[in-house]
């Protein structure tokens, strides 16, 4: 069982940059490929961000492709989101994911980490 534990949301304003971890709970962590998900208020959930498990690619949404960075460090155990010029449409509870395989169901989540930008 993988523990995943999100951090470093917050309140800011359009246009300001936030850093969003991810830290799990398993020496494991490296052999999963990792996702951001978020969820706006009255929303269903969609996807973010993917990084492979060797952190050698990597896939985005189209609303934040340019904006946002994905990045892991294994050694850590831990993932990043790294979101520049932030909207207010970005205003949602983020969350990170580990799946064993690249193109299925994620196998654990986190319980989410809440990101208001305010206009």
């Amino acid at each position: 069982q993988v523990q995943l534990v999100e951090s470093g949301g917050g309140l800011v304003q359009t246009g300001d940059s936030l850093r969003l971890s991810c830290t799990a709970s398993e020496r494991t962590f490296s052999s999963y490929h990792m996702s951001w998900f978020r969820q706006a208020p009255g929303k269903e959930r969609e996807f973010v961000a993917k990084i492979t498990w060797r952190g050698d690619t990597t896939y985005y949404a189209d609303s934040v492709r340019g904006r946002f960075t994905i990045s892991r460090d294994n050694a850590r155990n831990s993932v990043y989101l790294q979101m520049n010029s932030l909207k207010p449409e970005d205003t949602a509870v983020y969350y990170c994911a580990a799946a064993s395989n690249l193109w299925s169901n994620m196998d654990y989540w986190g319980k989410g980490t809440l990101v208001t930008v305010s206009s």
